[in-house]
């Protein structure tokens, strides 16, 4: 469940203008990448290897092909300083809690808190 503290906060870096966003040149396929790669730790049944592992391999592959072509993602080159960190954390950290606590539930069926 840890992994996916960073993989929320790198969802929300994707579409805000941060010092996280530019660090990270992907933030929504390396959130992708720790979203899949943590739940095949969890999950082992086939289903859940077939769909996480593919998503697993989808993003490294998009990653090393955004990486060749140079692609810059959403927001281009927009920089972001302090604010934008704050604004991703704060992002990441309330949809982490709600997922933790409400929709992972209604999404999936699957409660993570007992």
């Amino acid at each position: 469940m840890l992994l996916m503290l960073p993989a929320f906060i790198l969802l929300v870096a994707a579409y805000t203008p941060s010092r996280i966003r530019t660090v990270v040149r992907h933030p929504m396929l390396t959130g992708v990448l720790l979203w899949s790669f943590s739940h095949l730790l969890v999950n082992g049944d086939l289903a859940s290897v077939v769909l996480f592992g593919s998503f697993l391999v989808y993003t490294v592959y998009d990653i090393v092909s955004a990486n060749q072509r140079n692609a810059l993602g959403p927001l281009g080159a927009a920089a972001g300083g302090l604010v934008g960190d704050v604004v991703a954390i704060a992002g990441g950290l309330a949809l982490y809690t709600l997922l933790l606590f409400w929709g992972h539930q209604k999404l999936t069926g699957v409660p993570l808190l007992p």
